[in-house]
C-alpha cells in the first residue's frame, strides 16, 4: 500500500496513517516500531512531518503478540452441532481478545469447550463471523470450521442472515417505522468512538418499528442492514434518541454497569450443510427487564 503526500501543509506520520488505515494510534504507531512503515524508502519516527510529494510505504501488517488461552466459562449455547454454535453473550463480556487483552473473552471461553473453531479470522478471533459490543447483549453465531465460516460471511455480505434487536430509547419516538440511512467512520476527535460522517466512512442503515411508548423513553425493534461498529448506537444518537444507559453515545445521563439497554434477541441464517433455514430467539436479560420496569413506572 503506498500513498503520495499531495499537501504542503505537514501532518505527523501517525495521524497520517491513521486517517488513511482506520487503525488506532497506538496500532499504528507499534506498526512503525516494527518496521513496517518507510517514507521515502526510510524508516522514520511517528513523529515525522510529511512533506510534499514524499512516498508512504505500508510494507506489511502488524505482527501481534497473542496469549490467549482456553478458560473455563459458564457459557449460554443455544444451539450446537459440527459446524456452528449460537451463543447467547451477557452483557459486559468482550467477544474476543485484542492487543494487550487477551483473557476472560467469549472466544477464551470457546476455546475451553472446543478445540474445533474456524481459523478464517486468525488466532485472535477462531470462530468468530461477527461481534456484537461488550455492553450488549444476545445472539452471535460461531464457525466451528473455516467452510462453515466463509458460508456464514458471505451470508453477512448478502444479507441473509438476519438480525434484529430489540433496544429502549430515550424521548418518545412518535412515528411507527423509520430507517437511518447514513454513513459511519471514525469519530476524528475521538478515536474510540465512531459517528456519522462522510468522512473514510461505510455505509450504514438501520431499519426500526416502535413496540411501545412510555413517558419518556421508547421501546423499538431494530434490524440491520448493514454491520457496522456501534452502528445501532450511533444511528440512535444521531437521531437524537440513545440507547438507554449507554456510557458512550448517551446524553451524559449517569448509567449502570449494566450497559446500554441493547439486546440481540433473534438470529437467522441458512445453515452451511444442510442449507436449511434456522432461527433462534432469546429473550431480554433479567437485568434488562428491571431497568425496563423503571423506565415504563416514570
Amino acid at each position: 500500500m503506498e500513498f503520495t503526500i499531495d499537501t504542503k501543509e505537514g501532518i505527523r506520520l501517525d495521524k497520517f496513517l491513521i486517517s488513511k488505515l482506520d487503525v488506532s494510534r497506538s496500532k499504528v504507531q507499534e506498526m512503525i516500531k516494527q518496521g513496517l512503515v518507510t517514507v521515502n524508502d526510510k524508516l522514520l519516527k511517528s513523529s515525522y512531518n510529511l512533506k510534499l510529494n514524499d512516498k508512504v510505504k505500508v510494507l506489511g501488517k502488524l505482527i501481534e503478540e497473542t496469549d490467549a488461552k482456553p478458560e473455563e466459562m459458564d457459557l449460554d449455547i443455544v444451539y450446537e452441532d459440527e459446524d456452528v454454535m449460537v451463543i447467547n453473550k451477557p452483557s459486559g463480556l468482550v467477544v474476543h481478545p485484542a492487543c494487550g487483552h487477551f483473557s476472560g473473552t467469549l472466544v477464551n471461553g470457546l476455546l475451553s469447550h472446543t478445540n474445533n473453531l474456524s481459523s478464517s479470522n486468525g488466532d485472535l478471533r477462531p470462530g468468530i463471523v461477527h461481534r456484537i459490543d461488550k455492553d450488549t447483549s444476545g445472539l452471535l453465531v460461531v464457525a466451528k470450521n473455516d467452510k462453515a465460516h466463509e458460508a456464514l460471511s458471505n451470508q453477512l455480505k448478502d444479507k441473509s442472515l438476519s438480525r434484529i434487536y430489540i433496544a429502549l430509547v430515550s424521548g418518545r419516538i412518535n412515528h411507527d417505522t423509520g430507517t437511518i440511512d447514513a454513513p459511519i467512520g471514525r469519530d476524528p476527535y475521538d478515536r474510540k468512538k465512531m459517528c456519522v460522517t462522510d468522512e473514510n466512512s461505510k455505509e450504514a442503515i438501520t431499519h426500526f418499528k416502535v413496540l411501545d411508548r412510555y413517558k419518556n423513553s421508547t421501546l423499538i425493534e431494530l434490524k440491520l442492514e448493514t454491520g457496522r461498529t456501534h452502528q445501532i448506537r450511533v444511528h440512535m444518537s444521531y437521531i437524537k434518541h440513545p440507547i438507554i444507559n449507554d456510557p458512550v453515545y448517551g446524553f451524559g445521563k449517569k448509567t449502570t454497569s449494566f450497559g446500554q439497554m441493547l439486546h440481540a434477541k433473534e438470529i437467522t441464517f441458512i445453515h452451511p450443510k444442510t442449507k436449511k433455514k434456522m432461527t433462534f430467539k432469546c429473550p431480554v436479560p433479567d437485568e434488562f427487564n428491571d431497568l425496563l420496569e423503571k423506565y415504563k413506572n416514570e
